[in-house]
């Protein structure tokens, strides 16, 4: 008994191991997979390149640390990602933010270094927001945005985007802050002549053959055929010594496990950018998980996604990395190339690893309009015209709201703009319930039960009898709003006897509706009209009766249905 005591704690360190995404899906591994999941992996490492360098110098940071991150949030997911085939990365959506919160707190000379820490740390902040929010179950949280307002979101972030990397691909630079701020930038740049043509020609040249390529011939790695045409276009005509900015020698190795050096005035700002990003990440996480678990029929497990981002982003934040999220683009590319399981993530990171320590010269002639042509055409797939075309169509408006967002993020800025999207998500669930549907109901020859008059103008009402219908739970915003309708239902002509409530739509009644009921119920009483409810739910009607609403409310005049009450209306 003492042997099987001693050796417990191995069993259940084995149980813990083997709750361990990565240990579960090494130990259910078939041989079978090995080699889609290499190929794919190869495959994926020739977008993951050019596009972590390129949304790396999007979010104001070295081409380098985009690589770093790639490596440390692929191994990371591998190991406590639940999805089989979801790729994280630096991401297009998240690169503005980090941005926003990194850029403002760096010093005036621009120091690098502080940047990357800056940034490392606020990886690692993101990541404990993940890990804790996976620990309560917060999974949920992703559903604060509406698809509306995150669709007007995306809007304005793929606006945002592609102006700030307009200077980039036209080959100057711009000192200015804001979307508007930097639009004039750009327009007083090129009326000043300080386009760089050899430039322009990469950068456009670029954007076109990469939006071709996916139209016309998806198979084809677009991303990886336009860079080294680049390239070897700089190479060819030497296209530095006109004026075309280089990614140059990229450092050689692998970056030591690092800590990041920040001061405490800089948690704050960082906080408020990793609660945004935390956000953003978690919404993009749980739709791509989403999309890709229905197609090879796996369940979408909230916050075991949630820990497998945290782990990522702690990994990267580590190793001078910066925050990640997952990729829509680039797990359809593993998925299409064939792979199976985070093996296709894992064969990636080492492909890169062996890059930076074998071959750091190997992007030296990559020219910046390049990269500015990755980001610009990772842009307009975050934007969603059809979808703002529908909501404009469909439900006007939802479409002011997507444009409120869209306003919010280009006008105000990208962290706000998502302090805009969720605030105006909550706030149209408020109005809802604030201004609910309401209407009074009638009998349709030939049809069964009761039905509302706008959509039934001819149909019939007993006379001294209103049936009214609120589509909402009776709470405190909207109480008064309940009580001035039935007041004013009472006083119509010819004068009612008794007002059914159709309550099956009131999911709730709290305290202060309460108190609106009996104060309303007392006035109707006295002017001898009686308030009747049908069709109440029963813990509805077990706040009724312990908020002691039966002392003004006959509970005889409770109806499990609105034709019971109709027909004891009837033989009164």
């Amino acid at each position: 008994m003492g042997g099987s005591g001693r050796w417990g704690g191995g069993g259940r360190l084995g149980a813990v191991l083997c709750a361990v995404p990565g240990v579960r899906a090494v130990r259910a591994y078939r041989r079978e997979w090995l080699s889609k999941d290499i190929v794919a992996g190869v495959v994926l490492t020739t977008l993951l390149v050019p596009q972590g360098m390129a949304y790396a110098e999007l979010a104001g940071l070295p081409a380098i640390t985009g690589l770093y991150t790639s490596i440390l949030c692929l191994l990371g997911y591998a190991v406590c990602g639940p999805s089989r085939i979801l790729v994280l990365g630096p991401d297009s959506s998240l690169g503005p933010m980090i941005a926003a919160t990194v850029l403002p707190l760096v010093a005036a000379d621009g120091d690098p270094d502080r940047a990357v820490a800056l940034a490392s740390m606020l990886s690692l902040m993101v990541a404990g927001i993940m890990i804790l929010a996976s620990t309560a179950r917060l999974g949920y949280v992703a559903e604060l945005i509406s698809k509306p307002t995150m669709i007007g979101y995306m809007n304005g972030l793929a606006v945002t985007i592609l102006v700030g990397q307009l200077p980039k691909l036209l080959g100057f630079k711009v000192d200015a802050e804001g979307l508007v701020d930097e639009c004039v930038a750009v327009v007083e740049g090129v009326a000043d002549g300080e386009g760089v043509g050899a430039a322009v020609a990469v950068g456009c040249g670029g954007i076109v053959l990469i939006l071709a390529l996916q139209r016309w011939l998806p198979r084809v790695p677009a991303v990886l055929v336009m860079v080294v045409l680049a390239i070897g276009a700089v190479i060819t005509f030497d296209l530095q010594e006109r004026g075309v900015a280089l990614v140059g020698v990229l450092p050689e190795g692998f970056p030591p496990l690092t800590v990041p050096d920040v001061g405490l005035d800089d948690f704050g700002p960082l906080l408020a950018g990793a609660l945004g990003i935390a956000v953003v990440s978690l919404a993009d996480t749980i739709s791509n998980a989403s999309a890709f678990a229905s197609r090879t029929g796996q369940e979408v497990r909230g916050n075991q996604e949630m820990a497998g981002v945290g782990a990522a982003n702690l990994a990267a934040g580590l190793f001078q990395g910066f925050p990640v999220s997952t990729s829509g683009s680039r797990t359809a590319v593993a998925e299409r190339a064939g792979a199976r399981t985070q093996l296709t993530g894992v064969v990636g990171a080492g492909l890169i690893v062996l890059m930076l320590v074998l071959a750091p010269g190997l992007f030296r002639h990559l020219p910046q309009p390049a990269l500015a042509a990755v980001v610009i055409t990772a842009s307009l797939s975050l934007a969603d015209v059809p979808g703002t075309v529908r909501l404009w169509r469909q439900r006007r408006i939802e479409f002011l709201l997507c444009l409120a967002a869209f306003l919010g993020v280009a006008l105000v800025g990208v962290l706000e703009g998502i302090a805009v999207a969720v605030g105006l998500s909550v706030l149209n669930v408020f109005r809802r319930t604030w201004w609910p549907y309401e209407t009074v109901l009638g009998w349709v020859e030939g049809l069964p039960g009761y039905h509302d008059i706008r959509s039934y103008p001819a149909a019939e009402q007993l006379p001294g009898l209103v049936i009214y219908r609120f589509d909402a739970p009776l709470i405190f915003a909207n109480a008064k709003t309940f009580r001035d309708e039935v007041t004013r239902l009472s006083r119509s002509e010819p004068a009612p006897e008794w007002i059914v409530i159709a309550a099956e739509p009131m999911t709730d009644v709290d305290t202060t509706a309460a108190d609106v009921l009996e104060a309303l119920d007392e006035s109707l009483n006295s002017r001898g009209v009686h308030l009747v409810f049908a069709e109440l739910k029963d813990p509805v009607r077990r706040k009724i009766v312990r908020y002691e609403l039966t002392r003004t409310i006959d509970e005889r005049h409770i109806f499990p249905t609105v034709e019971a009450a109709v027909a004891a209306f009837r033989s009164r």
